[in-house]
C-alpha cells in the first residue's frame, strides 16, 4: 500500500515538475508554486513516517486529506502576497482598510495550513478558518448571487468556499484530546451539511453543463485534449449526487465522503494535472483550478475521516 500511494503522488508531480523545469516562471507565479510544494514537502514524509502505517485497508488514504487541503489554502495565502490588487477589489467596498484584510487572510491561510498539516494547535487554527471561509461565502458570494441569481459561476465559488469551510470544521471536531462532546459533534454536523450541499449541486451540474470541467464547475471548459472528457463529468455527476444524499442523510456517510474525495482526486490526476502542465505560467487558468479541485477532494476526505465507522454510533 505504501508503494502504492508513493507511486500515486509520482505520477501526480512528475508532470509539474517537468513543467517547473521546462518554463522560467515569473516570479509573482512562482511563489504560490513554491509555497505549495514546500507543504508538500514537509507534510508528506510525515504523513508517509507518522500516520499512514498505524492506518488500515481504504483508511490509508485518510491522512493524506490534510494535506490535499492544506497546499491549496498555502497557494491561496500566498497569492493575497503576489496577487495583493485583484485580491483587495474581492473585499466589499464597505470594509475599511482592504489591503491590511488581503495581508491577514493571507497570513491567516498560510498558518492554518502549516497547523492542520502538522497538528500544532489544529483545532483552534481548523475552527477559525472554517469561520474565515464562511465570512468569504457571507461578505463576498452571497452579495453577488443576489445581484445577479442566474450566474451559476458565482453560486458555485460561494459553494465551493462553502465546502472548504465545512472540511474545516469537520477537521476541527476531531482534534480534541478528549472523548467527543455536543459542540465537537455539532462542528462536524456542521461541517457534513455545508460540504454536502455543494456536492449535490455541483453533482446536478454535471449533467447540466458537462461541456465543463469538472469537480468544482467553474467557468473553465473541459480541454479537448482530455480524453473521454464528457464521461468524466458524467460520472463525476453519478457518484456527486448518491454521495452528497447519503452524507446529508448521515447513511454510510463515512464511505460516501471516502468515495466522493476519490472520485474527486482522481479528476485531479485525470483533469486538472494536463491542465496545470499546459498552463504552467497562469495562476488563473492552470495553478487555480488544481489547487480548487485538490482542496475540494481534501475536504471531503477531512469529512470522511471525521464520521464515524458503521460498526460506530452515528453522530
Amino acid at each position: 500500500m505504501r508503494l502504492a500511494v508513493d507511486g500515486l503522488f509520482q505520477s501526480a508531480l512528475a508532470p509539474l515538475a517537468v513543467a517547473l523545469l521546462a518554463f522560467s516562471l515569473p516570479g509573482i507565479v512562482f511563489w504560490p508554486y513554491f509555497t505549495g510544494l514546500v507543504l508538500l514537502a514537509v507534510g508528506l514524509p510525515f504523513l508517509i513516517k507518522n500516520e499512514v502505517p498505524q492506518a488500515y485497508g481504504l483508511d490509508k488514504i485518510m491522512p493524506f486529506g490534510r494535506l490535499f487541503y492544506a497546499m491549496p489554502m498555502a497557494v491561496f495565502g500566498t497569492e493575497h502576497f503576489v496577487f495583493t490588487p485583484a485580491v483587495a477589489d474581492m473585499v466589499p467596498r464597505w470594509i475599511p482598510g482592504h489591503l491590511f484584510w488581503v495581508y491577514f487572510a493571507g497570513i491567516a491561510l498560510i498558518a492554518a495550513a502549516l497547523s492542520i498539516m502538522m497538528k500544532k494547535y489544529s483545532q483552534l487554527a481548523a475552527t477559525l478558518l472554517g469561520v474565515m471561509l464562511f465570512l468569504f461565502v457571507v461578505l463576498i458570494s452571497v452579495p453577488r448571487i443576489v445581484a445577479n441569481p442566474t450566474d451559476r459561476f458565482a453560486w458555485a465559488v460561494g459553494l465551493r468556499d462553502l465546502a472548504f469551510s465545512g472540511g474545516a470544521f469537520a477537521f476541527a471536531g476531531t482534534q480534541a484530546n478528549v472523548p467527543p462532546t455536543s459542540g465537537l459533534l455539532s462542528l462536524v454536523n456542521l461541517g457534513r451539511f455545508f460540504v454536502a450541499i455543494p456536492v449535490l449541486v455541483f453533482g446536478v451540474e454535471h449533467f447540466l453543463h458537462p461541456d465543463f470541467a469538472p469537480g468544482v464547475p467553474l467557468n473553465k471548459l473541459t480541454p479537448a485534449y482530455i480524453p473521454a472528457r464528457l464521461l468524466w463529468a458524467y460520472l463525476a455527476g453519478a457518484v456527486l449526487i448518491p454521495a452528497g444524499a447519503c452524507i446529508i442523510l448521515n447513511k454510510k456517510a463515512r464511505l460516501a465522503a471516502t468515495s466522493l474525495g476519490l472520485m474527486i482526486l482522481l479528476l485531479v490526476l485525470i483533469i486538472y494535472v494536463p491542465i496545470l502542465v499546459a498552463n504552467p505560467s497562469s495562476i488563473g487558468s492552470g495553478l487555480n483550478y488544481f489547487v480548487d479541485t485538490l482542496a475540494f477532494a481534501g475536504a471531503a476526505l477531512l469529512l470522511a475521516d471525521a464520521m464515524p465507522r458503521e460498526d460506530q454510533p452515528h453522530v
